[in-house]
């Protein structure tokens, strides 16, 4: 036992107190695999956690992180062994349980997926929970039907972490891609990862109809709010919207009438207590229809002494891809 370099953050007079420290080893929380974290990742949830921006750490201290990929050091459970390659995202990392921003995390066996074949663990963190998220989400509008015949898709906050993995998927998968997207000065960024059109993120927040003239097949969004009722009601018979964010607020002012008169289904997806089955079957297909060229296009390289100044730029849209944050 010794002590680790991590993100420790402490509840404080006003907000919390975050900053790089060493971490005991001894305080680490029960599980059964312990793992030396090598990859971590910086999405919207990391960024509300090491600000203090919404009460995303619900205990103290907590070591802030949400995904991490890495190498098993020890394990006491069946499925896992001193060397194995793993990745590790959600179930309340960096939330409830001690997160990513470490050296080292012990964890429950049962989080873990095996780091498919193929992907490294940097790349892995280049998907991280955003890129995760967007692939749960193009499985469902798959499951519910929707395919490249059936029309365009929309995908809302296309320049930012999940937006920008499923454009690229979309777009591979041979998908129409509609890109909304509140700096069309990212434009070209978007086409490059497959975007068939760009249309400025307007269009879609201002109050909409119960029901406007019919535009797409599906979508993804990761906005909420105004933006999400707007999809729902351009959204054409038979059609789905895969909805896993809430940017723009928690709250959905819409009507039942995509419901009702057009079949729309809105499809929830939730990343963070996903079984261990699906979560599996994600990785798969993102370790085969995500370009990886793509993706090494859309990721910047941080070190883990620069999450706390970056944190308050992915809050304020100034993030464009992803991040990989760089633990030792």
């Amino acid at each position: 036992m010794g002590t680790f370099k991590a993100i420790r953050i402490d509840k404080a007079e006003k907000g919390i107190a975050a900053a790089l420290t060493q971490f005991d080893e001894a305080e680490l929380m029960e599980g059964d695999v312990t793992v030396a974290v090598e990859w971590s990742t910086l999405n919207y949830k990391d960024g509300l956690a090491v600000t203090g921006k919404a009460p995303v750490v619900r205990r103290f201290p907590m070591i802030a992180g949400i995904d991490f990929a890495g190498t098993v050091e020890r394990s006491s459970h069946p499925q896992w062994k001193a060397g194995d390659k793993v990745i590790c995202t959600g179930w309340g990392l960096g939330e409830t349980h001690l997160g990513a921003y470490a050296e080292k995390a012990r964890v429950r066996g049962d989080w873990l997926v095996r780091l498919p074949e193929g992907i490294s663990a940097r790349e892995a963190m280049a998907i991280g929970t955003a890129g995760f998220t967007a692939m749960l989400a193009v499985l469902a509008l798959e499951k519910q039907g929707v395919s490249p015949k059936s029309g365009p898709v929309v995908v809302t906050g296309a320049a930012g972490g999940v937006g920008s993995v499923a454009t690229a998927i979309l777009a591979k998968l041979g998908y129409h891609v509609i890109a909304s997207t509140g700096r069309m000065s990212e434009t070209p960024y978007l086409t490059s990862l497959g975007a068939a059109e760009v249309i400025d993120r307007n269009e879609l927040s201002g109050p909409g109809k119960p029901l406007a003239k019919e535009r797409w097949a599906g979508g993804v969004d990761s906005v909420g709010s105004r933006t999400l009722a707007n999809l729902l009601s351009m959204t054409r018979y038979g059609g789905a919207i895969a909805a896993c964010g809430l940017a723009a607020g928690m709250d959905l002012p819409a009507s039942v009438a995509p419901f009702i008169l057009r079949g729309v289904c809105l499809l929830g997806i939730d990343s963070v207590m996903c079984p261990v089955s699906p979560r599996q079957a994600a990785w798969e297909r993102l370790a085969r229809d995500l370009d990886r060229s793509k993706l090494a296009e859309i990721t910047h390289e941080i070190g883990l002494s620069q999450v706390l100044e970056t944190g308050p730029k992915i809050l304020a849209g100034e993030v464009r891809g992803r991040i990989v944050v760089k633990i030792v």
